[in-house]
């Protein structure tokens, strides 16, 4: 009972925690693809080049005191940045809500803040930088020992089938198609993913995100007038399968594999 009251303040720490971190991502979405240096020179305005001050920096908080604009030159603060502090304040909840403090937590934690990067850079600028996914890839394999119920064989398996299926897909796309439809970044996310998230974690990562994409990102193709100059990158919808089924994948398979036991009885 005396653990009760804690509960809240953990809660938001987390949150907190993650939007911090959001505050930083942002940062790294806007310097790495301009090959910028994400430690200095600090925050500053895109616009004017204004240094922002401490008290204009405060995750989420800073954003609505200031009307989404520049203190210094009233430029407008894309609603990205908003968004990347309270999407990453709130993955990092859920994960320690579904996790606790276990292990795995900042193991995921990380594997969030890569995927989050790497979602909004593809979105920006249609890249995924190899610093990011290889480096992701490396990073799970070497964190994969301190997992105890996954360890390097499933990192190793995940990572080599990962880069191997998504490659074969691009492969044969390319080759029925005439045109590249699948960047080489997605290949090596996939490999990132099968680091963290195992071989399961793959296909359940490629499957899942092929569904989002058709759900989400088919209509605002269509919206935009459709054509490839509007098509939205696979590597957002990747992320998203990759961060459900770290979060309750292994659920999702079984109740899918119980269902697939289920239908011949349903069908008679």
């Amino acid at each position: 009972m005396n653990e009760t009251p804690l509960h809240p303040v953990i809660d938001v720490f987390f949150f907190a925690l993650g939007a911090i971190m959001g505050s930083f991502l942002n940062v790294c979405i806007h310097r790495i693809p301009r090959g910028a240096s994400v430690v200095r020179p600090g925050s500053r305005c895109p616009a004017c080049g204004a240094p922002i001050a401490f008290y204009d920096n405060i995750p989420l908080v800073s954003y609505v005191l200031l009307k989404g604009r520049c203190r210094k030159c009233g430029w407008p603060i894309p609603v990205r940045y908003p968004l990347v502090e309270l999407l990453t304040g709130s993955i990092f909840l859920v994960f320690y809500l579904v996790l606790g403090l276990s292990v795995e937590l900042p193991v995921l934690l990380v594997f969030t803040c890569l995927l989050v990067v790497i979602s909004f850079i593809d979105i920006d600028f249609r890249i995924i930088p190899y610093r990011l996914s290889l480096g992701g890839l490396g990073l799970g394999l070497a964190l994969s020992p301190l997992r105890p119920s996954f360890g390097i064989v499933h990192a190793l398996a995940g990572a080599i089938g990962g880069c191997g299926l998504i490659y074969a897909i691009k492969k044969s796309y390319e080759l029925l198609r005439k045109g590249e439809g699948m960047g080489g970044g997605d290949v090596w996310l996939l490999g990132m993913i099968g680091a963290f998230c195992g071989l399961r974690g793959v296909i359940f990562s490629l499957i899942a995100g092929s569904l989002i994409g058709c759900l989400v990102g088919v209509p605002l193709t269509l919206a935009r007038g459709g054509g490839t100059k509007y098509a939205i990158p696979f590597g957002p919808f990747l992320s998203a399968g990759a961060l459900l089924y770290a979060l309750a994948g292994g659920g999702l398979i079984h109740r899918f594999y119980a269902l697939i036991d289920l239908l011949p009885g349903l069908m008679r």
